[in-house]
């Protein structure tokens, strides 16, 4: 029996007060391709935007196999006993044949699942560079409407997804482990130049030692680069998630670069460009969206591809043709 279609009200109040159910109605919509559904979701937004802006939110990013998910079932429960409200949403890798995600995010969150102030969504990462879902700030401004005051954006680790989370977040966390090879040669500069905070996982599991050196290396690593824009140095913990160890210093380390941000003036300047970003990346899938779902332009896409393909005319040269096709639209 299919769901009733909820009415613009409805999703409206629903995600207003709080309703989990109705905020997953809500995520599913804003994330849906239909056209019908664009417009009932561009109207949702428009509804609740004046009840958004209200939360931190913080992307997590690292390697697969660091720990994340425990990682934020265990900072999570620690900041919900502190009195926030918190929702997580999980980017989960997608499988390219049946398009649906594979991994099971509320599974590896037990501490979490069944909190009344925890919201979990794991969706699947679709073509997005990087494997940030494309909805997520939409779904952000969402869960931020329905009164969660702290915002977890947790990505699939791999490609250029930092990038994206750190343009619609307020602060990105870099998780990594101890003795898994060359750690700071796999952390890449680009990443370096971007993370706000490097927590080293699992630290109950190596010899003090060991995690003395890699705190120092890392702390040294990070010197080397200017200073940030935030004017805030970027600090390296160690913890144990399922322990639980080091989460309060963490938090009073975020707790300080939430006001040092704020009193600078950085924290709206950034909040302000995530806003322009959100509306370029929204022009932007507008754009392609018209150019390869139009009919008229689907032969000739498909002509510059074969072109391409025999070597007959560089990449760059067709997208310039089929740019000077749309300019006259």
């Amino acid at each position: 029996m299919a769901r009733i279609r909820l009415t613009l009200n409805e999703l409206s109040a629903g995600v207003l007060s709080g309703d989990k159910a109705i905020l997953g109605r809500a995520i599913t919509l804003v994330e849906s391709q239909k056209d019908e559904d664009r417009i009932l979701a561009s109207e949702l937004i428009r509804e609740i935007l004046p009840f958004t802006g209200k939360s931190f939110r913080l992307g997590i990013t690292g390697s697969p196999g660091v720990g994340k998910s425990t990682f934020i079932d265990g900072f999570g429960e620690f900041l919900i006993k502190s009195g926030k409200k918190l929702a997580i949403l999980a980017v989960d890798p997608t499988s390219k044949i049946s398009g649906g995600s594979i991994l099971g995010d509320k599974t590896r969150m037990e501490k979490l699942v069944n909190q009344s102030n925890a919201f979990i969504r794991p969706s699947p990462a679709g073509d997005e560079l990087g494997g940030v879902a494309q909805k997520t700030f939409e779904s952000i401004l969402l869960c931020e409407a329905a009164g969660y005051d702290m915002i977890f954006v947790e990505t699939v680790g791999v490609g250029q997804s930092e990038t994206s989370v750190k343009e619609m977040t307020d602060f990105l966390l870099f998780l990594t482990i101890a003795g898994a090879g060359d750690e700071l040669q796999g952390i890449k500069r680009g990443i370096m130049e971007m993370i706000d905070m490097v927590v080293i996982n699992k630290a109950d599991l190596v010899e003090a030692e060991s995690l003395a050196k890699l705190k120092g290396n890392l702390i040294y690593a990070l010197h080397l680069f200017p200073e940030k824009t935030s004017q805030c140095s970027v600090n390296v913990f160690a913890c144990s998630s399922l322990k639980g160890d080091g989460f309060e210093d963490i938090w009073k380390s975020i707790l300080n670069y939430e006001e040092k941000v704020k009193s600078n003036s950085f924290f709206d300047n950034n909040r302000n460009q995530q806003k322009v970003n959100w509306m370029n990346r929204s022009l932007q899938y507008k754009v392609l969206n018209f150019f390869y779902q139009n009919a008229e332009f689907l032969p000739k896409i498909k002509k510059y591809e074969e072109l391409v393909i025999q070597n007959s005319m560089s990449p760059i040269d067709a997208a310039n043709q089929l740019f000077e096709l749309m300019k006259f639209k």
